[in-house]
């Protein structure tokens, strides 16, 4: 990806008229080799304009938002070079003519690495969807993960690949041209990411020339309205005869698609039978060895459809931000296309609770007094998580400072984001099984602390004496479980 960057000075005007650019730009390949275009020389200009709604906020590049442009000539018209102004006439064509929409959704296979003697080597030499080369880069894919969703572009499916230091990683489908949009920002935001934490991430086709490569798989399908012109019901493969048409044009244009799809020379390190790369003309049901693949699908949904729920996020903006949380403003996109601007809060830091027993006394609650709601209630020892933590030991230390009481014998129950519409806190819930008196409790938090018996705890929530939220969640989960 190439880019240019803008300051605050004189931002305003740059966003409306752009930033100018060679003509010859678009002429360079991927080793800066000017190549021989008429009219892509020394002379001439086009302006790089942004489209506001593309912009975000990147998590990986401190003080750093991003837009993505078209390229426009002078005389305010589409450049001819533009790839982005050429999908966006390929969209509106395929809508006039055939009242249909081409959705797109990405596979992106990248390697992690770290320098080594001059170069570079894998992070591990893990198997191929091994949990041991997840668990090695949990930490790196925890914060892409993290990255993404921050930016409007949630995550499928993760997994480590067959390579060693290979991850992979999916994208919903979406529009073509806003999923080309995202899928560039996907990119993006895994090389950040990576070097963020020291790393390298390629996603060349061919990092090591004995190792697996890296590819790139595109999935296709064609909508009108909410139905998937793809499928036919009464076809043996449930296939419909427009898909095959679809598929004999790739084929028939796969020598020029290559041109642009595998632009290197190393894609051909790639690109070669029995290797799993589609080094064949040909195309067929999960098959593997196909450059086009029409994958199996699953009983009960024989045809997926379109009336897609999921909100789209086009970028955040902060209100305020402390070391805690932060408050933000999202560009939300509804499912039918209206646009709104919606609250959120980010805290990233979990939270946990602890249900305390002891076969000797029962359940453990304390009762304190909440300003917010000025509401007076029994609870569950909890808090928040802090930084080099565990969520073991963060329970651990809350219930010690607000009963006096150390869990034992900690069991997981699960989470939850208690207000999802509006905040991001995920709460974690334990299940303490024994327990031992270590001193008192703090008094500036907790009123009083008491033992009761299961039975009594559900006459509490009953009678509405556990108002907080966490600690009525955790308990009633316990209950449900069979754990009280």
């Amino acid at each position: 990806m190439r880019a240019k960057a803008s300051g605050r000075n004189g931002l305003e005007g740059r966003l409306a008229s752009g930033i100018g650019v060679t003509v010859a730009m678009q002429a360079m390949n991927a080793l800066d080799q000017l190549q021989p275009v008429d009219g892509m020389g020394p002379v001439g200009e086009v302006r790089l304009v942004p489209d506001l709604a593309t912009f975000r906020v990147l998590p990986y590049a401190t003080r750093t938002g991003a837009l993505l442009v078209d390229h426009v000539t002078l005389e305010s018209a589409p450049a001819p070079q533009c790839p982005r102004s050429f999908l966006k006439r390929m969209e509106a064509r395929l809508a006039e003519r055939d009242d249909a929409r081409l959705e797109v959704a990405f596979e992106n296979e990248f390697a992690l690495a770290v320098p080594d003697d001059g170069g570079y080597r894998p992070v591990e030499a893990s198997l191929c969807f091994s949990t041991i080369g997840m668990m090695t880069s949990q930490e790196y894919v925890d914060a892409l993960v993290d990255a993404l969703e921050r930016q409007g572009l949630p995550i499928e499916q993760y997994y480590a690949e067959l390579g060693h230091g290979q991850q992979e990683i999916s994208t919903p489908h979406a529009p073509a041209l806003r999923a080309a949009d995202e899928q560039i920002l996907v990119r993006e935001t895994i090389r950040g990411v990576a070097a963020q934490h020291g790393l390298v991430a390629s996603l060349a086709p061919k990092p090591w020339p004995d190792g697996a490569g890296n590819g790139g798989h595109i999935h296709f399908s064609l909508w009108e309205g909410e139905r998937n012109r793809f499928h036919d019901a009464s076809s043996k493969d449930l296939l419909s005869a427009e898909a095959r048409a679809f598929l004999a044009g790739v084929l028939e244009h796969l020598p020029a698609l290559c041109g642009l799809t595998a632009p290197s020379f190393n894609s051909y390190r790639r690109i070669v039978p029995h290797y799993w790369a589609g080094a064949f003309t040909c195309w067929g049901h999960d098959n593997r060895e196909a450059p086009v693949r029409v994958p199996s699908v699953f009983s009960g949904m024989e045809e997926v459809r379109s009336g897609m729920t999921r909100w789209r996020v086009h970028g955040e903006r902060p209100l305020y931000t402390s070391d805690r949380l932060s408050v933000r403003i999202a560009d939300v996109e509804l499912p039918d296309g209206t646009r709104f601007d919606h609250h959120i809060v980010r805290m990233p830091r979990p939270a946990v609770g602890v249900i305390v027993t002891d076969p000797a006394h029962g359940v453990l609650l304390l009762r304190r007094h909440r300003f917010i709601t000025d509401t007076w209630g029994w609870e569950i020892p909890a808090g928040g998580v802090d930084p080099g933590e565990t969520l073991e030991q963060a329970g651990e230390r809350e219930s010690i400072e607000e009963t006096g009481w150390r869990p034992l014998e900690l069991e997981y129950l699960g989470f939850s984001h208690p207000t999802n519409g509006l905040m991001e806190q995920r709460f974690e819930y334990f299940l303490a099984t024994r327990a031992e008196r270590v001193g008192d409790f703090e008094r500036i938090e907790t009123e009083s602390i008491a033992w009761f018996a299961p039975d009594d705890v559900r006459t509490l929530i009953e009678q509405s004496e556990v108002p907080d939220g966490l600690s009525v969640t955790a308990l009633g989960l316990a209950f449900t479980l069979g754990r009280l």
